[in-house]
């Protein structure tokens, strides 16, 4: 299997490990990124964008990539928050006051972003209609009530999470969080993400293929299920691709995933202004809950906006400042603190398999042995081509 991009020498494996994956056919379509200080040094795709593997993956394809849009969601609390305009540690219902009823009046702007709000659901059945009515979204929300003492533990908020931070956002720029994303992250970094698709991408986009083998077993420590509200072919719809859910329907490639999150780990590095102080960076790995997920049932350690690695969590490296997120069907996204790398995989094959995806995690294993077999300062800041790539047209501000 043929695959295109660049990378550098010292992440050969990363390479060999791609390759692999579209060989054996565990990815239809994928690509993998890695940045080091902001930069990029593994920039990979290949495959195809279908399942009957009649249209190759092309430099700029685009993919929905599920809760991995959580980071970037986050991404925009910790901006306004860098800012000064948003105070991670005030109750919600100091920029949104119809929320603070029901229980939530001491839930702050962290629980939310730590999935520890207790609000990982709503009382009511929804749609895919009611997901993409905002309005509808928010209200109901604003008028619940905790499921459990918010900032005790973590439930994974799958959908709600998007809602809740977006409306936050919302009041306090008075933009919706698809048009804040657009206009104070992904278009300063000239990064190909989107959270609310336009008709011009529609023909970028490689539809998600459903996972081939039946969802497992329910888990039996999950405490507070949640329904999932949508399936892979509701995502195939230009309702879902128009909508802002800012949980689960963010558009992107590995490149662009890893272009926006490696302002988390490169603050220091930046040649011009940072989007966030090495403070508000740091803050984001300050532990918030620690413990069995009562929606997931597994154990997960949350910081602010990401899970943080620990000794049982389901994605881990050696450092212990490194957080991640990954989306429905097995998108990674990890940053690394310590060696101030970023991590993307993104592909359209879906998996029941989640965090532990045995995909990602293969390449995000062979990016943290290179790195250990490379000291930092022998690492060069951009790739040396290996392949040219498959299509013309580019981005400003990505890698070549």
């Amino acid at each position: 299997m043929e695959i295109h991009g660049s990378c550098s020498t010292q992440f050969s494996t990363v390479r060999e490990a791609f390759a692999d994956s579209l060989r054996n056919g565990a990815d239809v379509g994928a690509s993998v990124a890695v940045y080091l200080d902001g930069e990029p040094v593994v920039d990979l795709w290949g495959g195809y964008t279908d399942q009957a593997r009649t249209r190759l993956w092309q430099r700029d394809t685009i993919t929905n990539v599920w809760s991995t849009t959580k980071t970037m969601t986050a991404l925009c609390a910790l901006v306004l928050a860098d800012r000064g305009e948003l105070d991670l540690s005030a109750p919600v219902a100091k920029y949104w006051p119809e929320f603070g009823i029901g229980g939530k009046e001491r839930v702050e702007i962290r629980h939310l972003l730590s999935h520890t709000a207790g609000l990982p659901d709503w009382d009511q059945p929804m749609s895919l209609d009611d997901l993409c009515d905002w309005e509808k979204a928010t209200s109901l929300l604003a008028r619940q009530t905790p499921r459990w003492e918010p900032g005790t533990k973590s439930g994974y908020h799958r959908f709600t999470y998007g809602f809740l931070i977006g409306e936050v956002v919302r009041r306090v720029c008075r933009q919706s969080i698809g048009a804040f994303f657009a206009d104070q992250i992904a278009g300063p970094l000239g990064a190909d993400f989107h959270i609310g698709l336009a008709a011009e991408d529609d023909h970028r986009v490689s539809d998600c293929i459903p996972a081939p083998d039946p969802a497992p077993a329910p888990n039996p420590r999950v405490t507070i299920p949640v329904g999932a509200y949508v399936t892979a072919e509701d995502t195939w719809s230009t309702q879902w691709r128009r909508a802002e859910i800012p949980a689960a329907a963010g558009y992107g490639n590995a490149r662009s995933v890893a272009a926006i999150q490696s302002v988390l780990v490169s603050a220091s590095q930046a040649t011009s202004a940072p989007l966030l102080s090495e403070t508000t960076c740091r803050a984001v790995f300050g532990e918030q809950s620690h413990g069995i997920d009562l929606v997931l049932g597994i154990p997960l350690r949350f910081g602010i906006g990401y899970a943080l690695t620990a000794d049982d969590a389901p994605v881990s490296t050696t450092n212990l400042r490194t957080g991640y997120w990954g989306g429905r069907g097995g998108s990674l996204v990890v940053n690394d603190l310590d060696t101030r790398m970023t991590f993307a995989y993104v592909m359209n094959q879906m998996s029941h398999k989640g965090l532990t995806d045995p995909r990602g995690q293969i390449l995000l294993q062979a990016t943290c042995q290179a790195l250990t077999a490379w000291p930092k300062a022998t690492l060069p800041n951009r790739p040396t081509p290996t392949r040219a790539g498959l299509t013309t047209r580019r981005r400003g501000g990505e890698a070549p």
